[in-house]
């Protein structure tokens, strides 16, 4: 049995000491684990400095790395707050008695041991610790090299939290980052029973492609917003300049925005400016190029474009004839993830609303509400855009799966 197998089985054997915890140990677990990432932050960012020193400078993806004491306080209470929702798990989702007298329970129950592989973000190791922990799943945690240094501070905390409350360490089990490992995960059927990969797309294809072991897909986003003719042009700006640059790294984020043509040029020269002082880089079309001129960070779109997620201060822009044409270019070019339309419009909006096919869809809101604690779901493994299971964001709602229960009195068939 290789290291690896051997670390995924004692996740597994682990498994059944955290189901053993009753509601009030596991919420006791997690305030201690707050309280202690807080007590032990200079651990924490020393490893992240480590880490963030690694990357090349001008990395638009090391913002995701990155740690400070504000993300650090603001991951402790995301922690509390999961500690303060409802453990799924142990719900009566239905009960009826059959004719034969046979009495029936659905209930809903933690899936066992929960896979991840990840890029990047250290708070992931934090998120999926404190959701599995909070619905008693045990979990086995891939992440990538450059975060290396700082996930093995996290994981230490996380495991002495553990064994201060009686637990097994390998509860929460932090696998080796070498990529040689990943194959070894994929075929843990015997002991790993979902598996999620969060990260660009190119990973998610990537694991769905190898695994043996389900996977449920949290995907990558390429976002778009459609300012439609009768959208408040003021209202427009400020919710396409907070969609792109209030946090450009990550999967919420706008990539394309697409413009009616009868408010292009009035809505394109006042966002102008407004993108402008972000510097942030724009591939238009044709007509938004021609509109745009003089911009100073402006390029020529090609069709590749737009169907990036940019992940940087860089956005597409496209003007569009209707709403038919910004729908259907949605559909063509979309992850499902997130989209939006701000129109006062309200026929038009729920048009677009009820026409898009998408994880989360929105009037007259940024993209960037996609999000598990936004939701009042607490923290978040990721974002799913797949329709099974679990669709948006996948918070501990979701970390259940059922069981049917059936008492009898010696009934036979």
């Amino acid at each position: 049995m290789s290291t690896t197998i051997a670390q995924i089985k004692k996740a597994y054997q682990a498994a059944p000491h955290l189901r053993a915890m009753d509601d009030k140990q596991l919420k006791k677990i997690l305030l201690m684990l707050a309280d202690e990432l807080e007590k032990q932050q200079a651990s924490i960012l020393k490893a992240n400095q480590t880490d963030v020193a690694k990357q090349e400078p001008g990395n638009p993806r090391t913002d995701r790395l990155r740690l400070d004491e504000k993300r650090i306080k603001n991951i402790a209470q995301s922690i509390r707050k999961v500690s303060r929702l409802p453990n799924p798990a142990g719900k009566i989702l239905e009960k009826r008695k059959l004719k034969n007298g046979l009495l029936l329970e659905k209930i809903a129950v933690p899936l066992g041991v929960v896979g991840a592989i990840y890029e990047s973000r250290p708070n992931v190791t934090f998120d999926i610790a404190a959701l599995c922990i909070r619905s008693a799943n045990a979990c086995v945690l891939k992440g990538s090299s450059e975060a290396e240094h700082t996930n093995l501070a996290a994981i230490r905390i996380i495991q002495q939290v553990l064994k201060k409350n009686g637990l097994p360490a390998a509860v929460v089990t932090l696998l080796p980052s070498e990529r040689e490992t990943v194959q070894e995960l994929f075929t843990a059927t015997q002991y790993v029973d979902v598996l999620i990969p969060r990260g660009s797309d190119g990973l998610i294809r990537y694991v769905r492609q190898n695994s043996l072991v389900p996977v449920i897909e949290t995907g990558a986003g390429v976002c778009h917003v459609y300012v439609e003719k009768k959208a408040d042009i003021s209202k427009a700006v400020n919710i396409t300049v907070n969609a792109k640059v209030s946090r450009p790294s990550v999967c919420n984020a706008m990539d394309a925005l697409l413009v009616d043509q009868s408010i292009a040029t009035a809505f394109l020269q006042k966002l102008q400016p407004a993108l402008g002082q972000y510097h942030v880089e724009i591939f238009a079309d044709p007509a938004a190029y021609k509109i745009l001129k003089g911009y100073p960070h402006l390029r020529r779109a090609t069709l590749a474009d737009f169907g990036r997620e940019f992940l940087d201060l860089k956005c597409a822009v496209k003007v569009v004839k209707d709403s038919t044409e910004a729908i259907d270019h949605i559909r063509k070019y979309s992850t499902k993830h997130s989209e939006a339309i701000v129109t006062e419009d309200k026929k038009q909006a729920e048009y677009f609303l009820h026409e898009v096919d998408a994880a989360a869809v929105y009037h007259n809101a940024s993209t960037r509400f996609t999000d598990g604690e936004e939701f009042g779901l607490g923290a978040e493994i990721g974002i799913s855009t797949q329709k099974l299971h679990a669709r948006g964001p996948f918070a501990l709602e979701k970390l259940v799966t059922e069981k049917w229960v059936i008492r009898g009195n010696g009934q036979v068939r």
